[in-house]
Formats: structure tokens, sequence, C-alpha cells
């Protein structure tokens, strides 16, 4: 059944009788060699959600440490922390625990929603943890809930909506150099400390109400400011614990933020090419969400362990290589591995990871086009009318 929970995510687009049969997930019985789909639903509400996540807790910081050798910024290995959301389907009993979005005019979403955190390794995209739950939760009480998961000597990216001065001093002080590297907002505030031009220390007050609900914090708390100018020639201020400026050069540091877009990659091979773009997850309870939501976490990783393990052996970084590729070829060859006998295992791996040394990805032009939002084309011709004077 824990093979069958992470195979859903694997072939999203077949029926779980399907998947079951495709894989020959069921012990032989002479009397009674078929199974009905009740049986199966039965079988997945037993299991509940618990193995699932210990597993993936288990696994995925062993997979990350064995990959992170040699692929570490000056001695720190790369982290992100970002959100996304999963769409459920629409059942009382979701729609009560996970809620939805609600739009200023008042209307609520047609789905329940579940709020998606994780934190990534930019190295290599395996997610070394996850948090998902209730839609209306805020993100920044999600991303509390990673930090004990944040190896020493580490830095992690964040985007600016997690700017937070509790959030990131708790990830400083809990370990040893825990870093963090976060875009300044536009109407952050604070005293300079020096004036070297583009990259100087800074110390910020922190608010009322966050040492009102936290009194441990400080009243005051120091960073790192470092100007810096985006490809469209956009200013921004980046602001990190990086204090040191001839160990953590400044242009380095800029460039380390610029990686930040990897764990946005990562959200898109999950919901795009692993689950296939379908928006509705297929469990209509919250307990089989959550099992059905670890089983997807644990088949991503096990796409990206074994495009790291090639990257090893090809000796290219495991970002070169192409996901949707990977995904497909490990697909094939796991079909096989279900009817083939166990000897024949290690052929096909061998041959798996052949085929995908040879799918680098080609390195892409730069975009010709400004990034901006499209309108729809329209069903029908448009008529303007004009107000009679």
């Amino acid at each position: 059944m824990v093979w069958l929970v992470i195979a859903l995510a694997l072939y999203r687009h077949q029926s779980i009788p399907e998947v079951v049969a495709h894989l020959d997930l069921v012990l032989p019985d002479e009397v009674n060699p078929d199974i009905a789909k009740s049986a199966l639903t039965q079988a997945r509400q037993r299991l509940g959600q618990a193995p699932l996540a210990q597993l993936f807790a288990m696994s995925s910081a062993c997979w990350d440490e064995r990959h992170q050798s040699g692929r570490s910024w000056r001695g720190l290995a790369r982290y992100a922390v970002d959100g996304s959301t999963l769409r459920t389907s629409d059942s009382e009993e979701n729609r009560a625990h996970f809620g939805a979005q609600a739009y200023a005019s008042g209307v609520v979403a047609s789905y329940p929603q579940l709020r998606l955190l994780t934190l990534t390794a930019l190295a290599t995209h395996l997610v070394r943890d996850a948090v998902f739950g209730a839609y209306g939760k805020n993100e920044m009480l999600y991303a509390k809930s990673l930090l004990d998961q944040v190896p020493d000597r580490s830095l992690t990216v964040f985007d600016k909506g997690f700017f937070s001065a509790s959030l990131l001093l708790q990830l400083h002080r809990k370990g040893a150099q825990r870093h963090w590297l976060i875009p300044a907002k536009a109407n952050s505030t604070w005293e300079r400390l020096d004036q070297t031009p583009g990259d100087y220390r800074v110390r910020m007050k922190v608010s009322a109400q966050a040492r009102q609900a936290e009194p441990e914090l400080p009243g005051f708390w120091e960073a790192r400011a470092i100007e810096t100018t985006t490809r469209h020639g956009k200013k921004r201020i980046l602001l990190t614990s990086l204090m040191d400026t001839k160990a953590y050069p400044a242009n380095e540091i800029v460039r380390q933020y610029e990686e930040r877009w990897r764990i946005e990659t990562s959200y898109r091979e999950l919901k795009q090419d692993l689950l296939g773009s379908e928006l509705t997850l297929r469990s209509g309870t919250p307990e089989t969400v959550y099992q059905e939501v670890w089983g997807a976490l644990l088949a991503y990783n096990l796409v990206r362990l074994e495009m790291a393990e090639v990257a090893v052996e090809a000796e290219v970084r495991p970002v070169e290589l192409s996901f949707t590729a990977a995904l497909h070829y490990l697909r094939h060859e796991w079909g096989w591995m279900a009817i083939e006998s166990p000897g024949k295992i290690p052929a096909h791996l061998t041959r798996l990871r052949h085929r995908l040394a040879d799918l680098l990805i080609t390195t892409k032009r730069g975009r010709a086009c400004p990034r901006v939002v499209k309108n729809l084309p329209a069903r029908y011709n448009s008529r303007t009318v004009m107000a009679l004077k």
C-alpha cells in the first residue's frame, strides 16, 4: 500500500485499479485473483498518513545529506523556503478542514485548497522537509515549523514575504552557522551603521507587536545590506546574516539569491510534470489528502534522487538533467521492473542511468519579450457602448 500511494503520483492519469494492475501490487491468491475497488480504498484508509510521513522524514534528510557533498557554496549548503497551494476534491470534510480562498467580493473558491511549504535544496531540488495543511493558516507559521530541519552550516533563501525578525532570528540562533538571505521590503526602515557604498550594516527595530507575542526577542537586530540592480534595471536591497565581507563577497551573495527561482521550478515539476497538471487531488477526506501529498513528495524525491545519482556518475550538476525526461524513463522502467525477475533489476537501472545521462538540458536563449500577462482570446467580438450626452 505504501508503494501504491507513491505510484498514484507517478501514474497520475491512471485509476487506482489500473496502477495496481500495472505494477502488480496485489499479492497472488489462487482462490480469488481479482480484488475489489472498495478493498483498495479500505486498505488506503487503514494505512493512514503516518507511515508515509515517517518514511518521507527518514529518507529526505538522508538523501539530501548524501548529495550535498561537493555542492556547497563557501562551505554552506544552500536551501530555499517558499509556499504553494494544491486543490482538493470538493467534499464537505475537505472544505471544513482545509478551507478555501475567499475573494474581496465575498465569493469563495469552488474547491478547497491546502497550503504547502517546502525546504528545498537548491543544488539538487530534493525536498528536505515539507509542511502543509489548512489554506487559511499564515505562511509565516508554517515556515517556522520548517526551521528545525534546516541543517547547520547552511544558507536559506527566502522571498520578501517571509521578512520577519522572529523567523530570521530563530533560524540564525537555533544552530551553528545557519544563515539567511532575503530581499528588503519597499517600506523597510533601518539605521545605517556604516557608510560603505553598496554594502553596509544596518540596525532594525523589532516591532512592539512581535515583542509582545515573543518577549524573548531583542529590541533591535542587525543585518548586512547589499544594494544590487536586476537585469531589468530594478534596484533591490538584499538583507543577510552573512556579516563577514571577506569570507562572503557581495557579488557572490547576489548570485545566490538569483538561484532562489529553483524552488519555483521544483513546484512546477511537482504540480505540472509529476501530477500531470491535474488541478485536483484524488482523495476525498483530509486523512487521505495528507497521505496523497506525502506520497507525491516521496515520488518527487525518488525522481530527483535518481537524477542526483546519475549526475554523480556523469560528472554534471543534477539541475542540468531534464526532470521531465527522467520522469518518463522512470515510469517506463518501473513498469518493467514490476513484472521482471529481481535479478534483472540492476540491468534496468544501468540502462536507465545511461539514458538519463544523455539527456542534458540545452542552454536556452534569454527572454526576448517582456514578462507580462496576456489577455485571453475573446470568444465573441467585443462592442463598446458609449453613453449619450
